[in-house]
């Protein structure tokens, strides 16, 4: 088991069928899975889909994986880093414009996978991700207990919990409990002007315990007066914190700044 990668493969055949049942997966789909490990989940994938590419960073799975599928006509195994790969490029080299995303992925690269897929150039119609649960229970957290992750994913698209996963259902075991979840609905991505939104976002949420004067002002080098004006015009206390505002409020301070 390699644990310097941070993998934890799944082994419970139930919590496998939970997660095909949650990606309602039809004859026609293309999915997209990341981190097939030994391959259990990719197994009933191709049974359900018409293609499955599947995208493995450890190596030393290349043996098992391809003696495992061998004769498994309507798969594809990429042993590559998929935040170092051309995304755009394989999709486009196979013509590929609709396909859902499932991946159980190391838990320290979770922010780093949603966020390229929500900005990538063709992006999937439904992602379904094991993640950590605490990062799961911020992902769809509600004003009052935003963070930078929960206003980014949402600001593109609907997540949701669907349900939780308890250690023993790896191996190895991980340290915490896990969470499986669904984002749908993906807003399409916009270089231009969400780049302006997630600078503010970002600068916003800088310092956590700090008001959202403060963030703002610090970080977008704008005096704590002309911030404080141009909140108060939104009807924002001068107290507020990032934590407390919703995605509404974001893209109004993002338009007046």
């Amino acid at each position: 088991m390699p644990r310097y990668l941070g993998q934890h493969f799944l082994n419970n055949p139930e919590i496998v069928n939970e997660i095909i049942a949650s990606a309602d997966i039809n004859p026609t789909d293309i999915i997209l899975e990341i981190g097939p490990g030994e391959g259990v989940l990719t197994e009933q994938l191709c049974q359900k889909a018409q293609q499955v590419i599947t995208i493995e960073l450890d190596n030393k799975l290349e043996a098992t994986l391809q003696k495992k599928f061998e004769k498994q006509n309507n798969l594809e195994i990429i042993f590559d880093d998929i935040l170092k790969i051309n995304l755009p490029k394989i999709l486009k080299d196979r013509n590929i414009q609709s396909y859902k995303l499932i991946a159980n992925i190391p838990y320290y690269i979770t922010s780093k996978i949603i966020r390229l897929f929500l900005e990538t150039e063709i992006q999937p119609t439904e992602i379904i991700l094991m993640i950590q649960k605490e990062v799961a229970q911020r992902i769809i957290a509600r004003p009052g207990a935003m963070s930078k992750i929960s206003a980014s994913v949402q600001y593109y698209a609907h997540a949701e919990i669907l349900f939780d996963v308890a250690p023993e259902n790896f191996d190895p075991p991980p340290k915490v409990d896990s969470s499986v979840i669904k984002i749908s609905n993906l807003k399409k991505f916009n270089k231009t002007e969400d780049k302006i939104i997630f600078r503010v976002i970002k600068a916003g949420f800088c310092a956590r315990r700090k008001t959202l004067i403060n963030n703002l002002s610090n970080s977008l080098h704008i005096s704590k007066e002309v911030v404080q004006e141009k909140l108060t015009s939104l009807g924002l206390s001068p107290q507020a914190r990032a934590q407390e505002l919703s995605l509404d409020d974001w893209e109004k301070i993002s338009k007046l700044f």
